[in-house]
């Protein structure tokens, strides 16, 4: 039986695909230069890692080891195009903006990796979470490096939110700092691996200050 607080803490946390597993890096540093566009990218890379979990899990028994591969990546590009297709009929401008990297999802190492470490060896539910919180991971690494980069290159959150979720988002713009000039490595490829070293440097951080508590609680009071 499939434990999914399990499977919800290595997507999330213990086994990220952006801050552990340092998968999809490429679009990951290349689309985060703000909000938006981090989110636009997340929620395809999720929606395919999804769809892309359950398929391969609904044909595991009927796919034999040697086309495993190709089959999966067969998968995979179906998945994208229908995301590359939804994309252009809703969000058209978003999806000019992130441009080669939406049909470059197909690539995505965390996504064949899922494919064949796990989907491929379990059940139809437990794949779909597992692709539900490996997005979400994914999601979260891309939200917090355009957060990131946008405050530190533009001084602002949400900008351009029109191209994800129509007119009405136009003036959902947060400026943080009035009159910011600023700052520009934040918004180039050199800032992106810069904050995701950052990034990665306070999970380390974080897990280590963990680690050290349950000794110390193990040590208090030994059972």
């Amino acid at each position: 039986m499939s434990n999914y607080s399990e499977i919800a803490r290595d997507g999330l946390w213990k086994n990220n695909p952006g801050l552990v597993q340092l998968l999809g890096l490429c679009p990951l540093l290349a689309v985060s230069n703000t909000v938006i566009n981090a989110l636009g990218l997340a929620l395809a890379t999720a929606a395919v890692l999804i769809i892309t979990n359950t398929v391969v899990s609904a044909i595991r028994r009927w796919v034999k080891p040697e086309v495993r591969i190709p089959i999966y990546v067969m998968v995979i590009a179906a998945a994208v195009t229908c995301v590359e297709l939804v994309m252009q009929a809703r969000t058209y401008e978003l999806y000019l903006t992130l441009g080669i990297f939406i049909p470059l999802i197909t690539t995505n190492c965390a996504i064949i990796g899922r494919a064949e470490a796990y989907a491929a060896k379990n059940p139809v539910p437990a794949a779909a979470f597992d692709g539900l919180m490996m997005g979400l991971g994914f999601a979260a690494v891309l939200l917090a490096l355009g957060a990131l980069r946008e405050v530190l290159g533009l001084g602002t959150l949400l900008a351009d939110a029109h191209l994800l979720f129509g007119e009405a988002a136009r003036n959902w713009t947060i400026t943080l700092i009035p009159e910011y000039r600023g700052f520009l490595l934040a918004v180039l490829p050199p800032g992106a691996f810069l904050g995701l070293g950052l990034l990665v440097a306070l999970k380390n951080w974080i897990d280590t200050r963990m680690a050290a508590s349950d000794t110390s609680t193990l040590i208090a009071d030994p059972v």
